[in-house]
């Protein structure tokens, strides 16, 4: 029997990777690379506050609040996408709708890593219900502020593309070299990447290989 997702066209499965990949990716390849393929993970200050704040949404079980239905930790999957995980929290409104709440550590700012870990949700849920999910929202601990996030067409794009180039990215079992960014500095790898020495140009590590290359 073939399956259909919510727009009607035929899901084929695939090798499934976990949504937070998608994010991942979206922050750094090389982070995604070394993380899915070389299994490579530290915590540091950053992964350990996010870990206290998805803390009690990490639970599964659910609550009805003004006849919303709360859904914590509820599991998600997409065949189509090759895709599972979890969201923090889907709300499931009177009507029926469903709408996938994340939890993140920051001050409310708009980051397309997180909108696209987000998205993907959305797709999984649309998949899984047979239904369209239009929006989600990001709650941000530390501003205590929620920020609504629309699916749109652009927005689904970018994210089908991005959980494309992970699958890509984890078939060619390919670690990218690293881009040294601000960003890198905190990151919980920066210590495995060392992006200061990998992010060389491939040009002078090639010259570097071959000043260093002991003869046979």
């Amino acid at each position: 029997m073939i399956r259909h997702a919510a727009d009607g066209l035929p899901i084929v499965e695939r090798e499934k990777f976990p949504l937070s990949a998608v994010n991942q990716y979206l922050y750094c390849p090389r982070r995604a690379a070394l993380i899915h393929i070389e299994g490579i993970f530290s915590d540091n200050e950053h992964t350990v506050l996010g870990s206290v704040v998805h803390g009690q949404t990490d639970i599964p079980g659910y609550e009805t609040v003004r006849g919303v239905t709360l859904l914590r930790a509820l599991p998600i999957w997409s065949e189509r996408l090759g895709l599972s995980g979890k969201c923090d929290v889907v709300e499931r409104h009177p009507d029926g709708s469903l709408v996938p709440v994340e939890f993140k550590k920051g001050k409310r700012r708009r980051f397309d890593n997180d909108d696209a870990q987000l998205c993907a949700q959305a797709l999984c849920l649309e998949e899984m219900f047979g239904l369209i999910v239009p929006k989600g929202a990001i709650f941000h601990a530390s501003s205590k502020r929620r920020r609504v996030v629309e699916f749109t067409e652009n927005l689904r794009s970018f994210t089908e593309q991005a959980i494309e180039a992970v699958h890509r990215l984890i078939e060619e079992e390919t670690v990218p070299q690293a881009v040294h960014k601000p960003q890198c500095s905190g990151c919980s790898l920066f210590e495995s990447c060392m992006p200061e020495i990998t992010s060389v140009p491939p040009i002078l590590a090639r010259a570097n290989r071959h000043v260093f290359d002991i003869a046979p």
